[in-house]
């Protein structure tokens, strides 16, 4: 037996405020921080990987890698 009702249906599991626009514009902003570090890092010199103790070859790895992922 169902019940109707003139009540909206609410979501419980979405987050008060939250808008799904809003999860868009921080992986946007997320992949572009991604994009600017790996640019950064190919503009680095072999003084700059002795410093943290890495080879070029750690550094090139990760600049390649495509914005999306981690």
């Amino acid at each position: 037996m169902s019940v109707c009702t003139s009540e909206t249906m609410t979501n419980h599991h979405r987050v008060p405020g939250f808008h799904p626009l809003e999860a868009v514009m921080a992986m946007v902003r997320l992949w572009r921080q991604r994009a600017q570090r790996r640019h950064e890092l190919l503009q680095l010199g072999e003084r700059d990987f002795h410093d943290v103790g890495a080879s070029w070859s750690d550094f090139a790895h990760e600049a390649s890698k495509p914005f999306w992922r981690s």
